[in-house]
């Protein structure tokens, strides 16, 4: 991938590839968070993630949370700071 690709795009292709799902909105929330811990000029550090995938069929909150986190583990590293994420099944979303 192109060091040049937004993180955006990153956590999306990433999510996509992880948990196939059926709805990804991925939103860079960074802006609210300036002078917040973790925030970083430029931005790309907040994000808001809404997932929708069968992969999360039969996963607790908190598992679907841990699966999410370490399909993104490189972008942690490499100064990602916070996700706010609403996981669901198809079903759930419905």
């Amino acid at each position: 991938m192109s060091s040049m690709q937004s993180r955006t795009a990153r956590l999306e292709a990433a999510l996509t590839e992880a948990f196939s799902p059926s709805l990804l909105r991925v939103v860079d929330d960074s802006a609210r968070h300036a002078g917040h811990a973790g925030a970083q000029p430029g931005g790309e550090t907040h994000y808001n993630v809404l997932l929708v995938s069968a992969a999360f069929r039969g996963m607790a909150r908190v598992a679907r949370s841990r699966a999410v986190h370490a399909a993104l583990a490189a972008e942690f590293a490499g100064g990602l700071h916070a996700l706010s994420l609403v996981l669901r099944t198809p079903e759930e979303a419905g």
